[in-house]
């Protein structure tokens, strides 16, 4: 039974490439409305689980997923689920920023016009996403110049944008500031901040001040296995495994 104020949870995740065992049994849940970390050393499967929420590893040949993942009570990988609807639903921001060779308009309006909406509520969305990204200010009177004129800082907070255009119920941030510096990444910290009122996010970082400083909750990842979830606070303060102790304190990472 799915808890009510988990937006999406694992049950049993397990998860292979080539036959190597990358997740065992993973279970936890991200909570409605909060912002929740991933953290763990490289290689640990922080970003293979976060893959996993949008069935994104299903294009990978030699990937074989066991298990149960529910969004809003619904098991994503039973058969004849729409992948679209899913992606739409569950929306991703890559580690380093992956606009579209279009402008800054069409980025946020390609997934719109793919659906059919009319060109009033593509400009309703377009413009409501960026103001939600806070790049409405720095490109509303250069919509149409190429998104690749942007500095670094503003493609990523585009291609969330462009996430957010489709409604999204949750956001996937797979180490979205890891190639920016100090100024964009504290502004995309803040908007994370500022998002969680409207969507769910799930976040993958390497930086644990990061996660400290922007999450609700924590999940520790260490060799494919979930370790530790909770509260941010909790396992910062009080972890209940030695390993998360380990890692906090830079033992090993």
């Amino acid at each position: 039974m799915v808890e009510k104020k988990a937006h999406i949870k694992t049950e049993n995740l397990n998860l292979w490439f080539d036959n190597k065992h990358v997740l065992h049994n993973v279970n936890f849940p991200v909570y409605d409305k909060k912002v929740t970390a991933l953290i763990g050393p490289s290689g640990c499967g922080k970003s293979t689980l976060l893959r996993s929420f949008n069935r994104m590893n299903c294009l990978i040949p030699t990937c074989q997923t066991k298990g149960k993942i529910f969004l809003n009570g619904k098991n994503i990988y039973e058969n004849g689920q729409d992948l679209t609807q899913i992606r739409a639903q569950v929306g991703m921001v890559f580690q380093r920023p992956n606009p579209f060779p279009k402008s800054i308009y069409d980025n946020i309006a390609f997934g719109l016009k793919i659906q059919g909406k009319n060109k009033n509520f593509i400009k309703e969305k377009v413009v409501q996403s960026l103001k939600d990204a806070w790049l409405w200010d720095e490109v509303q009177d250069r919509l149409n110049a190429s998104a690749f004129s942007l500095s670094g800082g503003q493609q990523q907070r585009l291609c969330i944008a462009r996430a957010l255009a489709n409604q999204p119920d949750i956001l996937l941030l797979d180490e979205p500031t890891s190639a920016l510096d100090p100024q964009s990444t504290a502004k995309i910290e803040e908007l994370c901040l500022s998002l969680k009122e409207k969507v769910t996010i799930l976040i993958v970082t390497h930086n644990i001040a990061q996660a400290g400083r922007i999450s609700d909750y924590t999940a520790f990842m260490y060799l494919g296995e979930l370790i530790e979830f909770g509260k941010t606070e909790q396992v910062f303060t009080v972890p209940k495994n030695k390993k998360t102790e380990a890692y906090l304190e830079g033992v090993f990472g």
